[in-house]
């Protein structure tokens, strides 16, 4: 399966070609005008649209709904209910692992934290799980961290900041035992006993095997990647949690302005969504940003907000589904390019928003 993506911002300063990397955010922006059915886009510049397509159409997610995630973190973290610099064994995460599942990404991190010494005696802080499920995408930190926070908790967040356009969310990871097969049976009869499934049934057997995961190893031992094909992995692309892009936008809007958590619980959101601003070089004009995008072989998503020294507040979400190979590896040279030229050229911005208005 594709690994999740996250991509970063780069600084200005750091493009070689100003005008090559206009003409690949020209090539994003001329793709979703070709591929409507593919394609949703929505972008606010202090609060004044400056772009939108299809941004009412629920689409998978992938794992841009972590945002959702992080937030709970933020707020249980920083409102004491548990101590963020607590450390916990990798066991713990290591029980939502599924090897080949996921790119590398769970492995990428605990090499990573590991050579950086933030992992010692096999314990990593509570912090430093957040921060994997954010910047190298697990999916094992993810559902750690929901059973950690408490599934509720997390759903209850859509209330707060006012999202009605979204479908269920679930431990994502645990879903795909629902495809396995043991018996090696015919793959129709699966896909029909899934596809029988409504959307409460088949969250509640994904949470069921998550709890499964947490308390028993068995489960686990007989999972067996190879049984997911191409059909399954589609089946299970198409069911992650969906939304549009309009409340994304939204859910960034609300954070970009710091608005309904409190001051405690953004210095902690700080440390797990806006990780670049790490980077000097984004330092140097942004005040902060945050970001969290997502991909299956289908799927691309992205929503991410920035305030800059100027005090220009952007936010941006951009959301494909139904991409074939060739589309999803184009757009991912094009999408660093677009990000920059949203954030930096009014040009590009008033552009964009003559294109879909």
């Amino acid at each position: 399966m594709k690994k999740v993506c996250v991509w970063l911002f780069i600084c200005v300063a750091c493009c070689t070609s100003i005008n090559a990397q206009v003409n690949k955010a020209d090539s994003l922006l001329l793709f979703m005008k070709a591929n409507p059915k593919k394609a949703s886009l929505y972008v606010t510049v202090n609060d004044t649209v400056m772009g939108r397509f299809n941004e009412n159409t629920m689409m998978p997610l992938a794992s841009t709904v972590k945002i959702l995630v992080a937030i709970e973190f933020a707020k249980q973290a920083g409102n004491n209910v548990f101590n963020k610099d607590s450390l916990i064994a990798l066991s713990e995460t290591d029980k939502y692992f599924l090897p080949l599942t996921d790119g590398g990404a769970h492995t990428d991190w605990i090499v990573a934290y590991q050579k950086n010494g933030r992992i010692k005696n096999d314990s990593v802080s509570l912090l430093d799980v957040a921060r994997g499920m954010i910047i190298y995408s697990s999916n094992a930190n993810t559902e750690y961290l929901m059973e950690l926070l408490g599934l509720d908790n997390i759903k209850n967040n859509l209330q707060l900041f006012g999202i009605k356009n979204h479908t269920a969310i679930y431990p994502i990871s645990s879903a795909l035992l629902i495809y396995q097969n043991p018996k090696r049976k015919k793959e129709r009869y699966i896909i029909d006993g899934i596809n029988a499934l409504n959307e409460e049934q088949y969250c509640r057997f994904s949470y069921d095997i998550h709890k499964a995961l947490t308390y028993d190893t068995v489960l686990k031992s007989k999972f067996n990647a190879n049984d997911l094909s191409m059909k399954f992995q589609k089946m299970w692309s198409d069911r992650l949690p969906a939304s549009t892009t309009k409340e994304y936008v939204n859910i960034c809007r609300i954070l970009n302005n710091r608005k309904f958590l409190d001051t405690a619980s953004y210095a902690v959101l700080a440390k797990v969504l806006e990780t670049i601003m790490e980077n000097p070089r984004n330092q140097s004009w942004l005040q902060h940003a945050g970001a969290k995008g997502g991909s299956t072989t289908w799927v691309l998503t992205k929503a991410f907000y920035a305030t800059t020294k100027k005090g220009v507040k952007i936010e941006l979400a951009y959301f494909f589904n139904n991409l074939t190979l060739e589309e999803n590896e184009k757009i991912e040279g094009w999408i660093n390019s677009f990000e920059l030229a949203v954030l930096s050229s009014d040009n590009f911005r008033k552009k964009m928003k003559a294109l879909f208005p």
